[in-house]
Order: C-alpha cells, then sequence, then structure tokens
C-alpha cells in the first residue's frame, strides 16, 4: 500500500468512526458536508479538464443529495420538507447541467444552496444565547 492509499484508507476510517458517533443532527451536517467537498473537487476536475474525476465527483455529490433528499419526512404536509424535496431536484438536475456542460457556475450555484441549507441546519443545533446547554 503506498502512502496515498494509506491516507485514504485512514481517513475513510476515521470519516466512518465519526460517524456511528454522531448523532442524527451531526449526521445530516457530515452529508451536507460531503456534498460541498465534492463540489470542491469538481470544480478542480473541470480546471484541469478532467472529465473522469468531474463525472466522478458530480455523481458522488448527487449520491449526497439523494441521501438527504430520501431522508425528508411528511413531504407532502411539512411546508418545509416540501421545499427542501423541491431544491433537492433542482440541485440535482443542476448538477446534471453542471456535469455535460463542465459548468463551475452551475457547482458554484448549487454550493451556495448547501450553504445556505446547512447554515440553517448548524442553527438548529446551536443553543440559543441565554438558554442553557444540555447536561
Amino acid at each position: 500500500m503506498n502512502r496515498l492509499q494509506a491516507t485514504k484508507a485512514y481517513q475513510q476510517i476515521n470519516i466512518s468512526s465519526e460517524a456511528q458517533g454522531a448523532s442524527p443532527h451531526r449526521l445530516i451536517g457530515m452529508l451536507l458536508e460531503g456534498v460541498l467537498k465534492r463540489l470542491a473537487e469538481a470544480k478542480g476536475a473541470i480546471e484541469r479538464k478532467d472529465n473522469a474525476a468531474k463525472g466522478e465527483t458530480i455523481g458522488k455529490a448527487i449520491s449526497i443529495i439523494g441521501e438527504l433528499q430520501g431522508s425528508l419526512r411528511d413531504i407532502e404536509t411539512n411546508e418545509v420538507a416540501g421545499n427542501l424535496d423541491r431544491l433537492y431536484d433542482y440541485m440535482t438536475n443542476t448538477l446534471v447541467q453542471a456535469n455535460l456542460e463542465s459548468s463551475s457556475e452551475k457547482l458554484n450555484e448549487v454550493a451556495q444552496l448547501i450553504i445556505e441549507i446547512k447554515a440553517g441546519w448548524d442553527a438548529i443545533g446551536t443553543p440559543q444565547a441565554g438558554t442553557p446547554e444540555p447536561a
């Protein structure tokens, strides 16, 4: 095993162990972070004109978005979940177009949407000022 393979193996184990002990809230945060990482990798692949890596990383981002979308509940009756469902559809379609067009702009658009969702999600898990943290 060369150094790069060893590093990747370690990272995978580290991510796996972090996920194992994570709360459901943290798991969603990790998925959102994963989308952002894959989008950054795809942008790098576009800059390098590496079509194979571009397709692979965009495919991974789409898969993660699919996991996020699959975690939604009551999309017919919960307005927020319904809106997120439609937004995830939009992001998936935009990423397919980004792949076809090698468009960093479309990747940036999806990244900005994920950043906004992540900011809201992170705020849900942050104790309010003056509110005691759970013991």
